[in-house]
């Protein structure tokens, strides 16, 4: 049985805040969510409609409430939590890749806390001042409006058509079925459901143009991952080379672990020496790791790394051959 919400001010407000998530609510999810009947619901859709609200009702079996754009939308409703959030990811956006996104976000955060409550602008300016954000150099950026369309049709499960640029070149059309936006470093990352390849795709957003919603909208697909993120970071992980290191160290196991955390296996074969396993990126890596122990060691794998470390030694030979002594 619901508990209906009796503060009629508050419920209407509570409904605000949901129907401003750019989304169609079902009445029944809405009425679950409020504790109140679906009848309840369509009372308080009507209120808001008198007040000044367009929200917009769709029918069938997908169909439900929406908060459609107007030309006069009353004041957007943000929790404390929300408020602080948007407020520093504002201050943030301008190190990230979205063109044209700095000014523009600087004058959103100064109307944004000309309006929070003192309590919420301590909040801000405290985390603002302990954050240094780490800029870098040029890259490719991003058009902001592009995101928000394929945020849009993510949140509706609306199927995208877009032109895509490969890194080789290569043009093509596509059209999916969008899941998640991954932002990656100064890179953002479209996870989507390819309906011509018939398979997950990972799209890069800076190279997607003419992006435009089609209006199909799509019941949801399972992701072969835990999530979008974690989808991106298996691929590119795939996609990077991976160099297996086998060495005996002489050192004591306790400090070869103690001087290189990372490691795969360390192996005790004594008390002064150990097996060591690592697996790295970058031969590099592996090299300067193991350079780094300070003490004797023997490569067994890979031949790549024990020729990059002759070539290091005789490169070191030559730098002091003409040094004194």
């Amino acid at each position: 049985m619901l508990t209906a919400m009796t503060d009629t001010p508050a419920r209407l407000l509570n409904l605000l805040s949901l129907l401003q998530t750019p989304r169609e609510w079902p009445g029944s999810e809405l009425a679950e969510r409020l504790e109140v009947s679906p009848r309840t619901i369509r009372r308080d859709i009507e209120r808001l409609r008198d007040l000044g609200y367009p929200v917009q009702a769709t029918m069938g079996a997908v169909g439900g409430y929406r908060l459609v754009a107007g030309t006069a939308m009353p004041p957007l409703l943000l929790d404390d939590e929300e408020a602080v959030a948007i407020a520093v990811g504002l201050r943030a956006a301008a190190g990230h890749a979205v063109g044209g996104i700095e000014e523009a976000s600087v004058r959103a955060l100064a109307k944004l806390v000309q309006v929070l409550p003192s309590r919420l602008r301590h909040r801000v300016s405290t985390l603002n001042e302990a954050t240094v954000p780490l800029l870098r150099g040029d890259g490719p950026t991003v058009d902001p409006e592009d995101l928000t369309l394929l945020a849009a049709a993510i949140s509706n499960r609306e199927r995208l058509r877009f032109g895509y640029r490969a890194v080789d070149g290569a043009e093509s059309k596509r059209l999916v079925e969008p899941h998640r936006l991954v932002p990656a470093g100064r890179r953002w990352y479209l996870v989507a459901y390819d309906n011509g390849r018939d398979d997950w795709r990972i799209f890069r957003v800076d190279r997607i143009t003419e992006p435009f919603a089609t209006g199909v909208r799509t019941p949801p697909r399972e992701l072969p991952a835990e999530d979008a993120a974690a989808y991106v970071a298996a691929k590119f992980s795939r996609l990077t080379p991976s160099f297996r290191a086998v060495a005996t160290v002489h050192a004591p196991a306790e400090e070869v672990l103690r001087r290189f955390p990372r490691a795969d296996e360390v192996l005790p074969l004594d008390e002064r020496s150990c097996r060591l396993q690592s697996r790295e990126d970058s031969l590099e890596w592996l090299a300067m790791r193991l350079l780094m122990l300070g003490c004797e060691f023997e490569v067994h794998e890979p031949p790549e790394l024990a020729g990059h470390l002759r070539a290091l030694g005789a490169r070191a030979t030559r730098a002091t051959a003409g040094g004194p002594g």
